[in-house]
C-alpha cells in the first residue's frame, strides 16, 4: 500500500503496532491510544507515525473532536478487555467507541474491526471453527471479554450498513511474534521460566491457529480489500492447527526449560479455525508455527534458545 492515510487503534499492542510500523514507510499512519507505557509514543513517532490521544472510556460525542476525518483505511484493534468483570461496561465502552470511530471515518475506503475467536460456543477441543458456527460469549478465563466483543460486532455490523462503510470483521486467533510481549506462547514461556503451573485440559489439549506477525501484517491489506456492506466476517488465524500442549513441548525442546503442566477444569481456552475462507481472501501463510516460535524466542529470549 502506498499513499494512503491510515488510522490504527491499539497501535501499541501485539496486533496493530507491527501493522502501523510496516505501513508507515509509504503511507501516512496515525495511531490512537492512551500511550500509558513510558516511551512508546516516542518510539512510534520515531517511525514517522502520528500519535493522537484517545481514551475508549470516553464515549461522549467529543471523544474524537479534532481528529482528521479523511482517513482512507482504518484498523480498529483497541479493546476494553473487561478484567474488572463489568459486563455492561465492556459492552458499552467497546460498542460505543466502535460506533463513534466508524461515524467519524465514514468516508473511508475500508474499515477493519479486530474481533476474537473467543466468541464461539465451545465445542470439542479439536473442533475446527467456521464463520457460521454458533457464538455464546462464554470464557471462564476472562468472562467479560467475549461478551464485549459480541456486542461490538453487532454495533460494527449496524454502522457498516447505516453508514455504507465497507467493513471486515476479523475474528482473530492467537497472534504472536517478536514484537511486543510475543503473544500467548511467550506468556507460557514466562510461566515456565518462573516455575509456575500451566493449566491444561484433563484429557486432550486445547488447539489453536497461531498467526505469526509477518503473516498478520501481510494479510491486513487483503482484509481491507475484502471489506463490504453488509460486513465481511472472517476467521483470522494461521493455516496450521496447533495443539497448545504441543506448542509448550516445542518450547521445552528449543530452550531446555521444563514446563509444569497441571490438569485443570479451567484453562485458557483456545480455538482452531477452518482457514478456507481466510486463505481465499488473503492467500496462504508463509511462516510455519514451529519456525515462528523459534524466531520469536530468538528475538525475545536469545540466551535461552539452546537448539
Amino acid at each position: 500500500m502506498k499513499g494512503k492515510k491510515i488510522l490504527v487503534t491499539g497501535g501499541t499492542g501485539q496486533v496493530a503496532r507491527p501493522v502501523a510500523e510496516a505501513l508507515a514507510g509509504e503511507n501516512e499512519v496515525w495511531c490512537l491510544g492512551r500511550f500509558g507505557t513510558p516511551g512508546v509514543e516516542r518510539e512510534l513517532r520515531e517511525r514517522s507515525i502520528t500519535t493522537w490521544r484517545w481514551d475508549m472510556d470516553d464515549t461522549s460525542e467529543y471523544a474524537l473532536k479534532g481528529l482528521p476525518e479523511d482517513f482512507t483505511h482504518v484498523i480498529h484493534s483497541a479493546v476494553r478487555r473487561g478484567e474488572d468483570g463489568d459486563f455492561n461496561a465492556a459492552s458499552e465502552v467497546n460498542s460505543v467507541a466502535a460506533g463513534r470511530l466508524m461515524t467519524h471515518c465514514r468516508s473511508a475506503e475500508s474499515f477493519l474491526y479486530v474481533s476474537t475467536g473467543a466468541v464461539y460456543a465451545r465445542q470439542t477441543l479439536d473442533h475446527q471453527y467456521t464463520e457460521s458456527d454458533p457464538v455464546d460469549g462464554v470464557a471462564d478465563w476472562l468472562p467479560a471479554y467475549p461478551v464485549g466483543k459480541i456486542a461490538t460486532e453487532g454495533a460494527v455490523r449496524a454502522f457498516a450498513q447505516v453508514l455504507g462503510l465497507p467493513t471486515t470483521i476479523a475474528r482473530l486467533n492467537i497472534a504472536y511474534g517478536p514484537g511486543g510481549y510475543g503473544g500467548v506462547p511467550m506468556l507460557y514461556f514466562k510461566r515456565m521460566l518462573a516455575g509456575e503451573p500451566i493449566p491444561v485440559p484433563r484429557t486432550g489439549q486445547n488447539w489453536a491457529s497461531l498467526l505469526y506477525t509477518d503473516d498478520l501484517v501481510q494479510q491486513v491489506p487483503r482484509l481491507w480489500e475484502a471489506a463490504a456492506t453488509p460486513a465481511t466476517l472472517v476467521n483470522w488465524g494461521g493455516d496450521e492447527s496447533v495443539g497448545i500442549t504441543d506448542c509448550v513441548r516445542h518450547i521445552e525442546e528449543l530452550t531446555g526449560v521444563q514446563a509444569h503442566l497441571v490438569p485443570s477444569d479451567v484453562t485458557r481456552e483456545t480455538y482452531q479455525f477452518d482457514p478456507t475462507l481466510r486463505r481465499a481472501l488473503t492467500g496462504p501463510c508463509q511462516v510455519t508455527w514451529r519456525d515462528g516460535i523459534r524466531r520469536t524466542l530468538q528475538a525475545l529470549y536469545p540466551d535461552h534458545v539452546t537448539s
